[in-house]
Formats: structure tokens, C-alpha cells, sequence
């Protein structure tokens, strides 16, 4: 069977027809494409370190570039709660503690879409609970979930001959779950971008009368890493540089050191390794780059960029041998912020702002860009302001967690403290002149630094006490 038929399968039997917009009105179509582990630094600051990836630079060119949107908790599953439910992890239920449930009744972000009369479509990664039809999708494609334990060969490995630990069984299924393409692979597979986008591609070639919400779910570049399909020696180890935060190994256990990303690279991190590891890590990106182009010429031929408000970013960045780290699961700049693109019918092109925002916030504030009614059980703000330029900030602090061994401040003056309480150990940054988090002011003589720690250590202990984190 050929892939064509094979995304037949997956999709719902229409006509395929260029799609003019027409009967979308005056209400936006909403694409949202998400990445899964992906630094901030490599899409948003103009200096990927050889990493072409020429579709976002154009997306950022027609759009609005966030330089501090962030998660409040570096990890899959947490994250996208969030996302979708317009909460805080304490506030819905999935916090990150094991058998975490959803909590209340929450709206939830589809859902509030489907209600006002779009067509909501998932596509690709699946990684919270239940099913996408409970969340509010009317249908989904290219859907890549777990339950296909039965079609996983053993011994797999990743680039390096690795064996896999992430995505082990996962697999292409129909909503339900109860059909399973194994003829797409199973697990994490060379060309999964391509065939995420693919899906996505099919159902935006077709006519609809209908204002569409579409959330595009890349596990790209997740581990396990592997080489796209024509990418072979694109990317030399040896004309990579280092992160300008690289080192060998974290100075303290940060409450992950036995964790399964930190397993991914030995210890300590050697320069080859960790150039290796950005070598593939590179092609993967540049891959997603590929596919996310393809899927904005798609919306541009049949005629529907015009009406569509674009969003790009990641669930959380991803260390790569920063700090001395391999994972995401850390309070600094290069995991707990996020890329964050906005491009649109309204939206200033080419402007980049450093307005701090949650990833939470998208929930609330494409509702606002849609003319949609906030469900009453989202606590996230709107940055609509933002993106209409009539306000230049948002937060004046953004705050993240990790388990019980993380708590971090952020403030809109360029300071940081990430406090462990479990080791009882205080970290203290001022980022305009430290901006890769290496120079550690906690204990500094400095009685104006002492000042600002003090400042800060007040303001988290006042945060978590209104969240009931004590």
C-alpha cells in the first residue's frame, strides 16, 4: 500500500479541492505547530549556529518574535495540560507527580473552538490523557499515540546505536485507537516529520465552509534522535560550536541527574559527544523547518494564509549539554523559555518583543484574536495588547517548578533565582550581564545583590504560598 492510500485511510473521505477560505468569514483560521524539545535559542535570536532553517526566519520576518515566552514546567505532559486548558499544572490537576489526574472541569482549548462553530483538527503527537475527541477535537489525522506495544521490534536504537527509551510502541492510530498503521512505523522514525505534515497537508487541501483551528503536534526533535532522509553530512560535528553554556557536568544534583533524558549522553559530557549530539540534532530541526515550509505553501495555494493566524513554539527547550545538562528537566533560559512565533492577519510583522508570556496564554489569547468568549475556567491572561503593539509588556515576573526540586522567579529587570529545596541551595543571576547563567551572585558580597535576592526570595515564598505550594 502506498502512502497516499495510507493517509487516505487515516483521514476522513472529502473531496480534494484547493480550499479559497471562502465561508471562514471575518473569523481567523488558527494553526498551531508545535515542536517537542526544542532550545529557544536556535529559532529566535537570529544566531542558530549554522542551523538553517529559512521557513521560520520567514515566518518571524511576516510575524511577531517573543524572546521571553516560557513554560512553567519543563515537561511534555505538563506542559501541553496547560496548553490546552488555559491553567496552571496546580490548577488543573497535572502537576507532575505521578498518577496526576485532571482535576475540576476544565474548557478546554479545542473544545472552546468547536463551540463556536470551527472545525478542530489534531494532528501528529499525542501525549496527554484520554482522547482527542474528548478534548474537543471533530477529527484528527497523521494521530501518533501510544498502544502499539505489539508492533515494537526489540533492539531498536537511535543515531548513535543508543538503545531507545522514548516513544518505545508508539504508532499511527485512528481516533479511537482501535486501528493501528504499523505500515508508517513504529516509534520515533526518521521521516516522522514528514509524515506528521503530510497528514496535515491532506486536510488543508480540502474545501470546507467552516473557520478552522488546527494544533499540528511534532515529536520532532524529541529522542530518539535519528538522521531525516537527505541530511547525511549536512551538518559537520567538527564546525558545530559548543553551547556558550557547555559543561562537562552540573556542579549539584538538580533533582534529575538519575533521571532517563540525563541517561541519553554520558558523563561527563565530552565536547565530541555533545557535537555529535547537535550534529543530528541540527538535522532534525532543519528537517521540521522543511516540513513546517511545505505546510505554509500548502495554506498559500489554496489561499488560506491570508485568513490564518500562525503559532509556532515548543512545549519547553532542551539542554544539549548546557550546564552540563542533557534534558529539560532544569529552570535555565535554554529549557524554560521557548521559542515563541506569532504571524497573522493584524500582527506586526517583523517585530520581536520582549513581553513575558506563557505558553498557557495562547488558549485565551486566540480566543480574543477570534472573537471568541473565554470559557470562565481559564486563569491565563490574553497578550492580545502585545500583539496589537498597544502594550510593550505583560508580566513584570514569570515563575516555573519542577517536582519538588525546583522553584523558579524571573523578572522583567533581567534577574533570575532558582531555589532546590531539597538540597536547600539558592541560585541568584542577573541575565543582562550573565545571560547564559553562569555566574552564580547567590552568595555574592555585593549588599545591592543581597538586596535583589532577598527581593525575590520574597516574592517566590508569596507565589507559592497563594498556589498552596508549602
Amino acid at each position: 500500500m502506498n502512502r497516499f492510500c495510507i493517509f487516505c485511510l487515516l483521514l476522513l473521505a472529502t473531496p480534494f479541492l484547493a480550499s479559497t477560505g471562502a465561508g471562514a468569514g471575518e473569523h481567523p483560521n488558527i494553526l498551531f505547530l508545535l515542536a517537542d524539545d526544542l532550545r529557544p535559542d536556535l529559532i529566535d535570536t537570529g544566531a542558530g549556529a549554522g542551523l538553517e532553517t529559512p521557513n521560520l526566519e520567514e515566518l518571524a520576518r511576516d510575524g511577531m518574535t517573543f524572546t521571553r515566552a516560557y513554560c512553567s514546567y519543563p515537561i511534555c505532559v505538563v506542559s501541553r495540560a496547560e496548553i490546552l486548558t488555559g491553567q496552571h499544572g496546580w490548577e488543573n490537576g497535572i502537576n507532575g507527580r505521578r498518577g496526576a489526574t485532571l482535576r475540576g472541569n476544565p474548557a478546554f482549548w479545542p473544545e472552546a473552538f468547536r463551540e463556536a462553530g470551527y472545525e478542530t483538527v489534531h494532528v501528529g503527537k499525542w501525549h496527554v490523557s484520554g482522547r482527542p475527541s474528548t478534548y474537543g477535537y471533530t477529527r484528527v489525522a497523521g494521530l501518533f499515540g501510544s498502544g502499539g506495544a505489539k508492533c515494537w521490534e526489540p533492539g531498536q536504537t537511535d543515531w548513535k546505536g543508543f538503545p531507545i527509551t522514548g516513544y518505545k510502541g508508539w504508532i499511527f492510530q485512528s481516533e479511537d485507537g482501535k486501528t493501528k498503521y504499523p505500515e508508517l512505523g513504529t516509534g520515533v522514525t526518521p521521516d516522522i516529520s514528514k509524515t506528521i505534515a503530510d497528514a496535515a497537508i491532506q486536510v488543508l487541501s480540502e474545501a470546507r465552509a467552516k473557520p478552522w483551528m488546527m494544533h499540528i503536534n511534532f515529536t520532532a526533535p524529541h529522542d530518539p534522535l535519528m538522521m531525516p532522509p537527505g541530511l547525511e553530512g549536512k551538518y559537520d560535528s567538527s564546525g558545530i560550536p559548543l553551547p556558550h553554556d557547555y559543561l562537562p557536568i552540573h556542579p549539584f544534583d538538580h533533582g534529575n541527574f538519575d533521571g532517563r533524558d540525563e541517561a541519553l549522553l554520558a558523563w561527563p559530557r565530552t565536547q565530541a559527544a555533545v557535537r555529535d549530539l547537535l550534529r543530528v540534532y541540527y538535522s532534525v530541526v532543519d528537517d521540521l523547518d522543511t516540513q513546517i515550509g511545505a505546510i505554509l505553501d500548502t495554506l498559500e495555494q489554496t489561499g488560506q494564509r491570508e485568513n490564518t493566524i500562525i503559532i509556532f513554539t515548543s512545549d519547553h527547550g532542551m539542554a544539549c549539554g548546557s550546564h552540563g545538562l542533557r534534558g529539560k528537566q532544569n529552570q535555565y533560559e535554554h529549557t524554560a523559555r521557548v521559542p515563541l512565533i506569532i504571524a497573522g492577519p493584524g500582527i506586526e510583522p517583523g517585530h520581536r518583543t520582549e513581553a513575558m508570556v506563557y505558553l498557557r496564554e495562547l488558549f485565551p489569547t486566540t480566543c480574543a484574536l477570534a472573537g471568541i468568549e473565554i470559557p470562565d475556567s481559564v486563569t491565563a491572561q490574553s497578550f492580545v495588547p502585545v500583539l496589537r503593539m498597544e502594550k510593550d509588556a505583560h508580566h513584570d515576573a514569570i515563575f516555573g517548578y519542577f517536582t519538588n526540586t525546583q522553584r523558579m522567579i524571573r523578572t522583567d529587570d533581567d534577574w533570575k533565582l532558582i531555589v532546590y529545596p531539597e538540597i536547600r541551595k539558592t541560585q541568584l543571576f542577573d541575565l543582562t550581564n550573565d545571560p547564559i547563567e553562569l555566574d552564580d551572585l547567590s552568595e555574592s558580597g555585593d549588599k545591592d545583590v543581597q538586596v535583589k535576592r532577598r527581593e525575590l526570595e520574597e516574592r517566590l515564598k508569596e507565589w507559592r504560598m497563594q498556589h498552596g505550594d508549602v
